[in-house]
């Protein structure tokens, strides 16, 4: 993964025959050409994926602004028709579809309860529309992780260090399972959802996520294993 600093209005070279367009950056075709040019939207550092097929600009926002494809960690707060409203911590609620989950039909289908926690994947994510959830993978159909949250409980961090966890490569989570049992879902909009069946554990796992977000403490791994080490001698 590389970086570069980009500003507002910029063209970025962001080219792959399945590219994926990340926050900050929005896709504009000229009305004298068929050809896409993808422009820079906001201020920050601009990434992509080893492969070069995903890009975004990572900044210091502090507010979630939805992504087609992303997954998002969401609370219900309320019913809307035969579906959910949704926070997403985005500047508006998300929709969920009653029928958007692995093999739900009009008479079986999830009935989630306000609070209840969902773990998402942006469906449409359009600047004059409201965002769109699913609670399945889109090529298989079948849930694959997505759906009801239960148990557990919500960490939130910062929105670099929801993509920091997300990299197969980042140290902490490894770190944090090999001491522990533990299951975990990112969310790339700030949150993170852990069950560790023990209160102490979460307590562990939310300061360790604390002190290595960027935001927080920033600490390498050499510097969280002496934390986990003090914390659980």
């Amino acid at each position: 993964m590389t970086s570069t600093t980009t500003l507002p209005g910029e063209i970025v070279p962001a080219q792959h025959p399945n590219l994926k367009l990340g926050p900050g950056l929005l896709q504009s075709i000229s009305g004298t050409s068929d050809s896409a040019t993808i422009v820079s939207t906001r201020a920050g550092e601009l990434q992509h994926s080893a492969n070069r097929s995903k890009w975004w600009i990572e900044s210091n926002a502090r507010r979630y602004v939805p992504a087609a494809q992303e997954s998002v960690i969401g609370q219900i707060s309320g019913r809307a028709g035969e579906g959910y409203r949704v926070d997403i911590g985005g500047a508006h609620n998300a929709s969920l579809d009653g029928l958007a989950f692995e093999g739900a039909t009009k008479r079986n289908r999830p009935n989630l309860k306000v609070n209840s926690l969902v773990y998402a994947r942006v469906s449409l994510a359009h600047k004059d529309m409201e965002p769109e959830l699913e609670c399945f993978d889109a090529q298989t159909r079948k849930a694959e992780g997505f759906g009801e949250l239960k148990g557990g409980f919500v960490v939130k961090c910062s929105l670099g260090m929801s993509r920091r966890l997300l990299d197969p490569n980042h140290f902490l989570l490894p770190l944090l399972g090999s001491r522990f049992p533990l299951e975990c879902a990112v969310g790339m909009n700030g949150r993170i959802w852990v069950d560790t069946k023990s209160a102490q554990n979460t307590i562990i796992v939310a300061r360790c996520i604390e002190a290595a977000d960027p935001d927080g403490g920033g600490l390498d791994e050499a510097d969280v294993n002496k934390l986990l080490n003090g914390i659980q001698s």
